[in-house]
């Protein structure tokens, strides 16, 4: 819904054919009419688009004279705008848009689709119901809300704007990745709405972060469902690198959870799409207490590392579950510390390796094998995230969570939930049943 103008975008590569690709048709019937039409890349017309071009010309296109034009159903809209099945369209809408639109053996322009979701209701504040407030930060405000146009509650984050400084770079660099992020378990944004005073997006809503998760547990989260979230974690994080998005921001308040149990990594405000050639970036990112060891040393390289799937940032992970159990940096360990000033300069005390069995008991040896390959200090050493979801600990989920779609839920996977946390305050509903007290 916000990246309607993904679908709508047209990047032309000079010199190549663009062609039209459609039904077979019989080319010798005489009620065929035969047109050369200039295609786009992403099946826009020149046309349609209003744009002209000196490119190849197509190969003839066909299209059926005297053919009378199907009758539009929702269906059929909401999948040519890309929206919601339960979407409530303006009373009349279906009937304006059919005589408007062009028939469905032709592409949609990009300025007819964003006519036609500003009149459907998106981009538009009274689309959305303000509810209660769910925080505060330096930028924005984020709100609890309900949407108009499906009845869904959703997340309204209101980011302020400055008249001379307009909008923040980290809402800029949230919106442009996050339209082009699709997967289950990475937050869904909405809709966009551009005012004067402030810039709004408009997210799925999610109950709770990893952190009121927590708490509302005592800090005892049953191992099994360490496991599913976890997983939950990785496969998001997966997604972004093999897509070169760096998150840079990991923390439990980050990472929220719905009803279900599902959870996804939100606030990418500090991400950043990985350039070429490769930059030094900096190492002011990640809140201080899930720092990595070695950005906290300075490195601006150390936790970016993404070659081919290996030295993936999974530092930031490693500090989610346990800090420092791997004792005090030495060159065993992490091979040239002691040659790093920052690490020289703050003379750590020696602090001793400790088992990982004394602080992680319920955790089996799968488990501490994996936690181990997260906890290496040297960040080329640290297991990447797409290796780690493949790791035998996860094996007792089942071979099918290894070939989920990307846009499908963990919890698609028949006789995968969660279970009952023992000390949780507020109950959990899920697919089958109530979980918690």
């Amino acid at each position: 819904m916000a990246s309607s103008d993904q679908a709508g975008s047209s990047d032309r590569v000079p010199g190549v054919a663009r062609l039209t690709v459609g039904p077979c048709v019989d080319v010798s019937d005489p009620g065929i009419v035969h047109e050369n039409v200039k295609m786009g890349s992403d099946g826009e017309s020149d046309q349609a688009s209003g744009t002209s071009s000196d490119e190849v010309q197509s190969p003839v296109r066909v299209r059926m004279r005297n053919h009378h034009s199907r009758r539009i159903s929702n269906e059929d809209l909401n999948k040519r705008l890309s929206l919601p099945a339960d979407i409530r369209l303006p009373e009349g809408y279906l009937e304006k848009f059919a005589s408007n639109s062009p028939p469905f053996d032709k592409p949609l322009s990009r300025r007819l689709r964003r006519a036609s979701l500003s009149e459907i209701g998106f981009g538009k504040l009274e689309t959305y119901i303000k509810l209660d407030k769910l925080g505060e930060g330096t930028y924005a405000t984020v709100y609890k809300g309900k949407s108009k146009l499906t009845d869904n509650l959703v997340a309204l984050k209101e980011i302020r704007l400055e008249h001379e400084e307009g909008a923040p770079c980290t809402a800029i660099r949230e919106v442009s990745l996050l339209k082009d992020l699709k997967h289950a378990n990475i937050v869904t944004l909405h809709d966009i709405i551009h005012t004067d005073k402030c810039l709004t997006l408009v997210f799925e809503y999610l109950e709770m972060d990893l952190k009121q998760y927590m708490d509302d547990c005592g800090s005892l989260i049953n191992a099994p469902n360490v496991k599913i979230f976890l997983f939950q974690l990785l496969r998001g994080l997966a997604y972004c690198h093999g897509r070169k998005v760096l998150h840079r921001d990991l923390k439990p308040q980050n990472l929220l959870i719905n009803e279900r149990g599902e959870l996804k990594l939100a606030d990418f405000g500090l991400a950043r799409a990985k350039s070429v050639p490769t930059k030094t970036y900096s190492n002011e990112v990640v809140t201080l207490w899930y720092r990595p060891p070695d950005v906290l040393l300075g490195s601006g390289r150390g936790l970016y590392i993404l070659r081919d799937g290996h030295g993936s940032p999974c530092a930031s992970v490693r500090c989610l579950i346990v800090p420092f159990l791997a004792g005090t940096p030495t060159e065993t360990s992490w091979p040239g510390v002691s040659q790093n000033e920052e690490f020289r300069k703050f003379r750590f005390p020696r602090y001793l390796r400790e088992p990982l069995v004394s602080h992680a008991p319920r955790i089996d040896s799968d488990g501490h094998d994996l936690l181990s390959q997260l906890l290496k200090f040297e960040a080329k050493a640290r297991v990447c995230a797409d290796e780690a979801l493949r790791h035998s600990y996860f094996h007792s989920l089942g071979p099918q969570v290894q070939a989920l779609p990307d846009t499908a839920s963990i919890f698609s996977v028949k006789g995968i939930l969660l279970q009952r946390e023992p000390g949780r305050r507020v109950p959990v509903q899920a697919d089958t049943g109530e979980l918690g007290t």
